[in-house]
């Protein structure tokens, strides 16, 4: 596809429409600022030329970008507010339905029902560029609803279409590697969420050894940006601990040996994206791809931190009638408040077995008020279809590793033949498919919601 004709031919169009748009206004540029955003959204839903209509939502999202914290809550406040469904056209459409149901008063009440904002972002999605400059501005109505719920349902309406944009057939796959132009390059190493890519060299040692992969998805409407993209390292043993797989100093493996495809770290590129569920899609993709690259490998597992336990710990050590610390664990527990706990290997001995413990109960007792892991990492990789695997403390000693998880680190494990049995489990009772391995750490009384996996 010649990307440089189309967007010409785009330019050309919002051009005539700008020049449509100021023969009938003749309104300057500068003028924006007083013509209301609402009132130029209004415009954008009567239009019926395309050429206006592209350049009414290339001027709505560029006078959206100059707008202040401030403004853009008071825009989201008119979206909600304004933007809905047609209320009159609503009880019509319903009172057709009742009167007399069909497949054509059914398909006209649903027509009705949808907010007027769908159809609005619809046609501001008409301006260059504009899928970007709309995920961006998902973003910031995330940003906003953590303070102002009420505007949920806005957001609602960006989900519904960003994940219909972003459909899995949409995505294309794309392997990381050194060759890659320098702006890809350049968002990795910026994007990278879990284990922090410091500078160019450790990009090339993660990406550039035959027995380490990286894969991305990318949008024909994105260029040039990654959506989502997963680290891997091919290892002859399932891992416990990040620092050997990070080392720039190891000797890489020949890949044929390995027997064992690691996913150390899974990075979203765009908060605006959260929500729009293709991780899981990327992991069953690379495990396909690689493969058909390496018949030899024949285990699917992660390496993932556990970015809830601290919270959680600090939660429980604050409550004396806590089901999960025993009043021998309190002890040991203090240790954590010592930043030089972990180069004291009393301490670290004294810690290991009851952080181990007390992990199983927080992946397999606690819960929230969904039923489901109280940890993000978890439901994501359970709600895949993964089951947890091992267990392991003081797997990462890193700053980041020891204040949000006090080392530990889990191996969910994917096999194929039991991921939609898994995935079934999880999703419908919030059961989850643990290893023997991990079941003997858990001492709680009563693990109602764990499936115990034996093999």
């Amino acid at each position: 596809m010649n990307t440089s004709f189309f967007g010409e031919l785009l330019q050309s169009i919002a051009d005539r429409g700008r020049a449509f748009l100021e023969r009938r206004e003749r309104r300057p540029l500068g003028e924006v600022r007083t013509v209301t955003l609402v009132k130029l959204c209004e415009a954008l839903l009567s239009e019926r030329g395309e050429a206006s209509g592209v350049a009414l939502a290339g001027e709505i999202l560029g006078a959206y970008g100059q707008l202040k914290t401030g403004e853009r809550i008071a825009f989201f406040e008119a979206l909600a507010e304004t933007f809905g469904p047609d209320h009159e056209r609503l009880w019509r459409a319903s009172a057709a339905y009742q009167s007399a149901p069909s497949d054509e008063t059914a398909a006209d009440l649903h027509a009705a029902a949808e907010p007027r904002r769908q159809e609005l972002v619809r046609r501001l999605n008409l301006a260059p560029n504009a899928t970007e400059a709309l995920v961006v501005m998902r973003g910031h109505i995330l940003d906003t609803i953590a303070r102002r719920p009420d505007l949920a349902v806005v957001d609602h309406d960006f989900v519904h279409l960003l994940a219909s944009w972003f459909n899995r057939g949409f995505l294309v796959l794309r392997r990381i590697d050194w060759s890659m132009p320098a702006i890809v390059l350049e968002k990795i190493i910026r994007y990278e969420a879990v284990h922090e890519i410091r500078d160019w060299d450790d990009l090339r040692a993660r990406i550039d050894p035959p027995d380490r992969r990286c894969y991305a998805f990318f949008h024909p409407a994105l260029v040039d940006e990654p959506l989502i993209f997963v680290e891997v390292a091919l290892t002859r043993e399932i891992p416990d601990a990040i620092a050997p797989i990070l080392d720039r100093k190891r000797a890489p493996l020949d890949p044929r040996a390995a027997r064992i495809a690691v996913f150390y770290a899974i990075s979203n590129c765009h908060r605006g994206l959260t929500g729009v569920n293709f991780g899981s899609f990327l992991l069953k993709q690379v495990a396909e791809e690689i493969s058909r690259q390496f018949s030899n490998l024949s285990t699917f597992v992660t390496l993932s931190p556990v970015p809830g336990l601290v919270d959680w710990l600090h939660r429980e050590r604050a409550t004396p009638s806590s089901h999960a610390i025993l009043p021998a664990d309190r002890t040991a527990l203090a240790y954590l408040d010592e930043a030089s706990w972990p180069a004291d290997p009393v301490k670290v001995a004294a810690l290991k077995s009851v952080l181990g413990a007390l992990a199983a109960h927080y992946f397999l007792v606690a819960h929230n008020k969904n039923a489901r892991s109280l940890d993000p990492v978890a439901r994501f990789h359970l709600g895949n279809g993964a089951r947890l695997e091992r267990i392991h403390p003081m797997a990462d000693t890193s700053l980041k590793g020891l204040a949000q998880s006090a080392g530990i680190m889990v191996n969910y494990r994917y096999t194929l033949a039991d991921i939609e049995k898994n995935h079934e489990a999880y999703t419908a009772t919030g059961e989850i498919v643990a290893s023997s391995a991990v079941r003997r750490l858990l001492r709680a009384e009563n693990p109602q919601r764990v499936l115990v996996s034996q093999s």
